[in-house]
């Protein structure tokens, strides 16, 4: 069964965010917070009229205003004017919540209800299919990358053994001319001794 969504408000860097959501983790999720953000008090469930029927005309879908003014919320919004003079003001907090509108106090349209919470239901998943879009293009991305390392490996694979090849018959005509060299040289003092000997006895 889908649970009942609830809109809940927070102030990040310039803006403040409203969300319908059915839970606080949901929102925190959407808002992309890496804190709790509820048991800091720096998020609240909204009894703002204006602010729940925004979020849930758009269920799922992370409405945003300038921080530190009371201006409906929207999926765009520029950034607050005048930081400097309001900042002292507020002090870095949202402006405290307005008292409940009498609207608040009208009964619960269930056919509405039900219908933000499809809508809500129909965001996530959209927003899901586009996380799993991003996923895939991600994980193309580092399968690109990793042919191209392992293109690259291979070729320093191959450039090495040919070098090895290449050094080892070297070596092995190395090899043989130093042996040929070391048979050179004892041909020729045996040669050299004969000589020197028929040499002397010719002086003799």
């Amino acid at each position: 069964m889908a649970r009942k969504l609830k809109t809940y408000q927070t102030s990040l860097g310039f803006f403040d965010q409203a969300i319908a959501a059915p839970s606080m983790k949901a929102a925190l999720e959407a808002w992309g917070a890496d804190s709790n953000l509820f048991h800091q008090g720096a998020a609240k469930e909204s009894d703002d009229p204006d602010v729940i029927a925004a979020t849930m005309a758009k269920p799922g879908v992370v409405l945003k205003r300038p921080v530190g003014t009371d201006g409906p919320f929207g999926e765009h919004a520029g950034l607050p004017t005048g930081l400097v003079r309001s900042r002292p003001a507020h002090h870095g907090r949202a402006p405290k919540a307005r008292p409940p509108k009498s609207a608040a106090a009208a009964p619960v349209d269930k056919t509405a209800e039900r219908k933000a919470t499809l809508a809500y239901e129909r965001e996530q998943k959209r927003r899901e299919r586009e996380q799993a879009k991003e996923e895939a293009a991600r994980r193309k991305e580092r399968e690109r990358r990793q042919q191209a390392v392992d293109h690259a490996q291979a070729a320093l694979d191959e450039a090495e053994r040919k070098h090895t090849s290449g050094v080892a018959a070297l070596q092995e005509q190395i090899d043989t001319l130093e042996k040929r060299l070391r048979s050179e040289n004892l041909r020729w003092q045996d040669e050299s001794q004969k000589l020197k000997a028929a040499l002397r006895e010719a002086k003799n």
